[in-house]
């Protein structure tokens, strides 16, 4: 009912060599403000509510806490080994508006809390900084047999570069995503200069055979029965599914070439179409990483389920000051770390 605060001077003592310095105490670590126990509380908070909201509940800043988090959760990721580490998926995300960006990376052969490192960026460095940080924790890269990722350029000239044992996997998430992009931008185009049916926006996000209001579901019929850009554009994206239900390599292959065929006529002569003839000559620049993935023994369901990890962290990290407490609630969040804070 009533908050209680217990306030304790630590005693101080002056060295004639190292100066003023507070002594060791059992109920606090040094440095902290904080006992032992209401860190304790504020990690258990932490994983489950906004900082913002811990900060207002316990009565303190959230700058005070963060400092906290900050503390834990990198003695945490200290000990994380990766001397096992065979595979692994990246992809990054904007960690605010603007150009700024954080990579994230996830063991592929971890059940549950897959994060094992994150770093402020994109590209080619971020790469290496990994490279780097799985040595410092036992691995080797030349014992990664597998990097599955998304088909930016920086990405694959990186892997190839310094992870050269592994084999090079294109996610099929991201190859719907590049056409679902080309769809939208088809969408915008085209409704600037025709009036497009009600529900076109939010019912070309969707997939065929996805749950779609009834005004979705009519204006998805009109684009494809009226021939719209936005239709032959959807039409296109949605052949994506026979491809994906090959049971084999050589199947996928097949059907990937009459896919681009199939596709390259359907939207021959159509300016607005451009997007979507980008994005099949990105498809078929990379088609060989592509199929892969018929042959790779990991999923792509890890790294779709990482959009959910982003928003997660956004949320608990609400009101973060910098880059470094974003990637501290990944961690907290995703990592495998779990363990290390219980002690």
């Amino acid at each position: 009912q009533h908050h209680c605060y217990l306030t304790a001077r630590v005693p101080r003592v002056t060295c004639p060599k190292h100066g003023t310095r507070r002594i060791v105490v059992p109920w606090a670590r040094p440095g902290s403000n904080f006992t032992l126990l209401f860190e304790q509380v504020v990690m258990i908070l932490a994983r489950e509510m906004p900082v913002a909201t811990v900060a207002s509940f316990v009565g303190t800043t959230d700058k005070r806490l963060w400092r906290v988090i900050n503390h834990y959760v990198a003695e945490a990721m200290k000990r994380v080994d990766l001397s096992r580490l065979k595979a692994f998926g990246l992809d990054e995300t904007a960690c605010k508006r603007g150009q700024r960006y954080v990579t994230i990376f996830i063991d592929l052969d971890r059940e549950d809390r897959p994060v094992i490192f994150a770093t402020e960026g994109k590209g080619k460095q971020t790469v290496q900084l990994f490279r780097e940080h799985i040595i410092s924790k036992g691995g080797h890269p030349n014992r990664v047999l597998e990097v599955v990722s998304d088909m930016s350029g920086s990405f694959i000239a990186a892997v190839e570069e310094h992870f050269p044992q592994a084999d090079l996997t294109v996610d099929w998430f991201h190859v719907v995503q590049l056409f679902t992009t080309a769809v939208d931008e088809v969408r915008k185009a085209e409704s600037k200069e025709r009036a497009l049916p009600k529900g076109t926006r939010w019912g070309v996000l969707k997939g065929r055979e996805t749950a779609k209001t009834q005004t979705q579901a009519e204006a998805l019929q009109e684009l494809e029965s009226e021939a719209f850009a936005t239709g032959i554009a959807y039409r296109v994206k949605e052949q994506l599914r026979w491809i994906r239900r090959a049971e084999t390599s050589q199947a996928a292959k097949w059907r990937s070439t009459n896919f681009l065929n199939y596709a390259s006529e359907l939207i021959a002569g159509e300016p607005l179409l451009k997007p979507v003839a980008k994005a099949l000559k990105t498809y078929k620049k990379h088609l060989d990483r592509i199929l892969f993935r018929w042959c790779s023994w990991h999923t792509n369901a890890r790294l779709e389920g990482l959009n959910g990890l982003f928003q997660a962290a956004r949320a608990r990290a609400r009101g973060y000051r910098n880059v470094t407490n974003f990637i501290t609630m990944i961690y907290l969040i995703a990592a495998p770390i779990a363990d290390f804070l219980a002690q």
